[in-house]
């Protein structure tokens, strides 16, 4: 995805560079919430009073490759300049992501790097064909794209079972590596502890590690989805959910989500669905560049008398 917010109005607005400075000098006053049918004006955002400045002081450079860049490089994977990083969010993830993009697939228009800008400790982007070998852990991991084997969120622990190898759980944590018959032997309140623990091992073993993500146009996805190192993988479905994204496919359903997006409904569902916890917003800054430029677009759009 590019966040040129100049170069976006011009491709929006076909009134020309006079018409396109007055929508974005009318543009400061209005916020988010100005829009009645915003549907990411209820996220729990931090402030974004560093990405309103950038957008007045225009592009800068790349703090690595010096390349002018608005908001970020989406090369290098940081902030620009104008953009001080201890004003980025940070978010944490209970898992980490690894993100498959399409060689073909344009670095500015890709909102892939949103996700490694804000929760750089948990997301790695891998361009294809260079992707990792992922079947010694396919017990724990899964991938999510649809199709006729795909599952719900809500059911990927059971399913993981089905992929856990044969001796998982005999690793140096376990409680006791003894033969389960001489373990029969052992006394009632530590045959108890013994049972807990491998309870336990079992839960850590079928416990999702990691979730691959494609990022490619749907086009795009046979090459990726059909390589011999992805096979074998538990695919996961998403919720049907409609995207915001601007840079929509065309001819494709408006369920077809952009990366970030499905980054993110796929993480509140995990919170929800096998965290088992209540959603309080923690991955709502997921969408921290996404829902800026969402408003900038509409916003231009509007002023441009399209909607």
């Amino acid at each position: 995805m590019s966040l040129n917010s100049s170069t976006l109005l011009s491709e929006e607005n076909s009134q020309g560079p006079r018409r396109n400075t007055e929508c974005l000098e009318s543009l400061e006053l209005q916020t988010p919430s100005s829009f009645q049918d915003n549907p990411l004006q209820q996220l729990q955002l931090a402030s974004q009073e560093v990405l309103e400045k950038a957008k007045k002081s225009g592009r800068s450079k790349c703090p690595r490759c010096s390349s002018s860049r608005m908001f970020y490089c989406y090369t290098c994977f940081v902030p620009v300049e104008t953009v001080p990083t201890k004003e980025i969010p940070t978010v944490k993830l209970p898992l980490k992501i690894d993100i498959i993009k399409h060689p073909n697939e344009t670095d500015g228009k890709s909102t892939a790097v949103h996700a490694k800008l804000l929760a750089p400790d948990d997301v790695t982007i891998y361009k294809y064909p260079c992707i990792p070998e992922y079947e010694e852990k396919q017990h724990e991991i899964a991938l999510i794209f649809p199709g006729p084997n795909s599952i719900s969120v809500k059911d990927i622990a059971f399913h993981l079972q089905k992929y856990t190898k044969k001796g998982v759980y005999d690793n140096d944590n376990d409680c006791s590596r003894e033969p389960f018959l001489k373990q029969a032997k052992i006394e009632p309140k530590e045959e108890k502890n013994l049972n807990e623990c491998s309870s336990s091992n079992r839960s850590e073993g079928t416990r999702l590690k990691k979730i691959i993500f494609i990022d490619s146009t749907w086009n795009q996805t046979n090459k990726i989805i059909t390589d011999e190192r992805l096979q074998g993988l538990l695919q996961i479905e998403l919720k049907t959910r409609k995207t915001c994204f601007w840079r929509h496919q065309k001819g494709k359903p408006d369920t077809y989500l952009s990366t970030i997006e499905a980054i993110y409904y796929f993480l509140v569902d995990y919170h929800q669905e096998i965290l088992k916890e209540k959603y309080k917003g923690q991955y709502d800054n997921l969408l921290f560049f996404f829902s800026f430029m969402y408003t900038l677009i509409k916003n231009a759009k509007c002023c441009a008398g399209k909607e």
